[in-house]
């Protein structure tokens, strides 16, 4: 957060120059001195956040590369008229812990074309999918592992 302070502070200002630099920095450790003591956010936490990012960032991709082929399998569906399609409800219990991860896992499920997280209440997620195909190996896919590595 240090960080994102004096870039936000550099990029407010539209100039760099060493007097900018110097008073961005003074601001910048005052206000996070200021939310480590009020809003309970620590050096430690932060830390944390920076070591998890590159795993957000894969989990971003993964997600997009998801979506991008739930979309083609979608296509096909519509485009081959001699399938039929059979919709359905899928309930499944996922071992997240935190409600971000939950969070996380039914906007995942959403997002991706074919599926609609229904209900999310306490560890049980419920699914409508387009197709029964769509519903295989939703509470062990790939978002649940990169969720959990987030969580830790």
């Amino acid at each position: 957060m240090l960080v994102l302070f004096f870039l936000l502070w550099v990029i407010f200002n539209g100039n760099f120059t060493l007097e900018i630099c110097i008073f961005g920095a003074i601001i910048s450790v005052t206000l996070f001195t200021f939310v480590c003591k009020f809003m309970d956010f620590s050096l430690k936490k932060e830390l944390h956040i920076y070591k998890k990012s590159f795993l957000f960032v894969r989990y971003v991709f993964l997600l997009i590369k998801e979506i991008v082929k739930a979309n083609f399998g979608v296509i096909r569906m519509i485009l081959n008229q001699r399938e039929e399609v059979q919709p359905m409800l899928v309930t499944f219990h996922s071992d997240l812990k935190t409600t971000t991860g939950k969070a996380f896992l039914a906007n995942a499920i959403t997002l991706t074309p074919g599926t609609i997280t229904v209900s999310l209440e306490k560890d049980q997620y419920t699914v409508h999918c387009l197709d029964e195909s769509l519903a295989e190996g939703m509470d062990n896919s790939e978002f649940v592992t990169y969720i959990k590595k987030l969580e830790e």
